[in-house]
């Protein structure tokens, strides 16, 4: 998908994807971002996450329809394997803007729409693996890594988490 430059695009809205369409529109953009331009294989971006009844995708959406953005909270059992088990915490994943979209601020929106629908659910942490080269993303926006350094898709990342 081809977008004009940031400079020109008209405003957005963040919501939680609520059809089959709206889950079709945060695929695409992850298949930009991460399939495309990052070069991950797309039998690994996409898992039986993305359809379990305990996942939330929020999708970042231009005022004439086109995604910008989307993102992924997962909660209850789904979230157990990446938070270490504790039930009172969720887990930001598949965060992704098209390339056009950055630097308008969509991203942060994006992780507060998360941070909201995990409160929403009596959640009271936010755990994620960032790629390194956006640790100053979410430092800006609270988080705190912890942990070593690991791969996940051969790219470096680091585990943060943001009481919320």
């Amino acid at each position: 998908m081809t977008l004009p430059p940031y400079e020109s695009l008209p405003s957005y809205v963040v919501r939680v994807a609520e059809d089959a369409a709206d889950r079709e529109a945060c695929f695409a953009v992850r298949k930009e971002v991460f399939v495309v331009e990052q070069g991950v294989p797309q039998d690994i971006e996409y898992d039986a996450y993305d359809a379990d009844a305990d996942a939330v995708h929020v999708l970042a959406v231009r005022g004439d329809g086109v995604p910008l953005g989307t993102g992924r909270l997962l909660y209850g059992e789904a979230a157990a394997a990446k938070t270490g088990g504790d039930p009172a915490v969720g887990s930001l994943g598949r965060l992704a803007v098209a390339k056009a979209a950055r630097g308008l601020g969509v991203g942060a929106a994006l992780v507060r729409a998360i941070e909201d629908a995990a409160r929403e659910r009596g959640l009271s942490a936010v755990d994620l693996h960032a790629q390194t080269h956006a640790l100053g993303f979410y430092e800006r926006l609270g988080y705190v890594a912890y942990g070593a350094e690991f791969p996940d898709a051969g790219i470096p990342h680091r585990a943060m988490r943001r009481v919320i």
